[in-house]
């Protein structure tokens, strides 16, 4: 049964399964079961906390110095999406770090270009792909499958938007549906989204927070309790209300989003996405040789890819390209809470980038 998270009814019908809390598994264990192919790092879940007062001063000094920016280019991505949707709109956000984006693209879809727009937010899991019982729903609701837009807020080495092309490619031969396949986000690294607001690595500031931000849903879950034709799973998290940031932060969002409204061109200049995806190749090719890395993905290029690494995996190093800025301000503190080490590379392309420590190094 879909329901709203913290956010109000009607901007956003979460389609997963409010399971029971689990038995949590420890970030250290979490990580060398997934390393080892014990355990996919879906079927476990880590236990959130509320942030800490310091991290919370980090996040706040984030939403006042990027914002606006971030407003700009919901504001852009909606354009784009108005540009080539017609009829009614179903925006279909990746949970969760999808889901904010989501809830204040379709506010703006509806309240600057009078569109009628419903936002539901899905799972998608790396190389088990799109939630195809989230998928039927929508589809079962009425909602044409030409007017789905995916959103997500970013790309790091563009791994979800190929697992998004390849598994809504099977849906639509499964079910001779042609539902766009692409991907809409405000930041693409990778050169691997089909649409995009920017192309540059800033601080999303929605980035840097879990489920505070982000209805107060868990990370979404497929294990054993789910079955074909159940959603997949998440945990709500109810106990940290009093912390929670959801309806304040894309509240704002739209307030800033509406204030730039008619003053924004049309649409956005065309990004060099072959440019993007080389520049990511050749990054990645080189740290694993610096690096000693032989599995890409311990590999998280970006600002959103490394604060995710520092939040939930165990780290091996932080990468900055300059300390003191800003946009890694909360990196910086991540890397000082955890014992982090932190190494600086003026030649980054990114701001940031976080490497997961191997299971094999203990």
């Amino acid at each position: 049964m879909s329901f709203p998270g913290s956010y109000r009814p009607g901007e956003v019908d979460f389609l997963l399964t409010r399971l029971q809390a689990q038995e949590f598994t420890s970030v250290a264990d979490k990580e060398r079961l997934i390393q080892s192919g014990l355990r996919h790092y879906s079927q476990m879940l880590s236990p959130e906390s509320a942030p800490s007062p310091r991290y919370m001063a980090v996040f706040e000094d984030a939403c006042r110095a990027n914002n606006t920016r971030m407003a700009a280019d919901c504001l852009r991505l909606a354009t784009l999406v108005d540009e080539r949707r017609t009829g009614p709109i179903t925006i279909v956000s990746l949970a969760r770090a999808g889901t904010p984006v989501g809830v204040v693209v379709a506010r703006l879809l509806r309240e600057v270009f009078q569109r009628e727009t419903i936002h539901y937010s899905v799972s998608i899991v790396r190389d088990r792909g799109i939630d195809r019982a989230a998928l039927r729903h929508i589809l079962a609701k009425g909602h044409a499958p030409e007017s789905i837009a995916f959103v997500d807020g970013w790309t790091g080495k563009g791994v979800i938007a190929r697992e998004l092309a390849l598994s809504v490619s099977a849906f639509n031969a499964a079910h001779s549906t042609g539902i766009d396949n692409g991907l809409y986000v405000l930041a693409d690294l990778a050169g691997a989204a089909a649409v995009a607001a920017s192309g540059d690595d800033y601080l999303i500031p929605s980035s840097i927070l879990n489920a505070t931000v982000s209805g107060l849903v868990s990370r979404t879950v497929l294990d054993e309790r789910i079955g074909p034709d159940d959603f997949h799973g998440c945990i709500y998290y109810s106990e940290l209300a009093p912390h929670d940031r959801s309806q304040r932060f894309v509240d704002t969002l739209v307030a800033l989003a509406l204030e730039q409204a008619g003053s924004q061109p049309a649409g956005a200049e065309p990004l060099d996405a072959k440019a993007a995806a080389e520049r990511s190749r050749v990054y990645l090719e080189g740290a694993m040789a610096r690096y000693g890395i032989a599995d890409v993905n311990l590999i998280k290029p970006g600002i959103g890819e490394a604060t995710r690494v520092l939040l939930r995996r165990v780290p091996r190093l932080l990468v900055l390209r300059q300390p003191g800025g800003p946009d890694v301000a909360h990196l910086e503190v991540l890397a000082e809470e955890k014992q982090v080490p932190v190494a600086i590379d003026p030649l980054l392309p990114y701001h940031a980038v976080s490497l997961i420590r191997s299971a094999s190094d203990g």
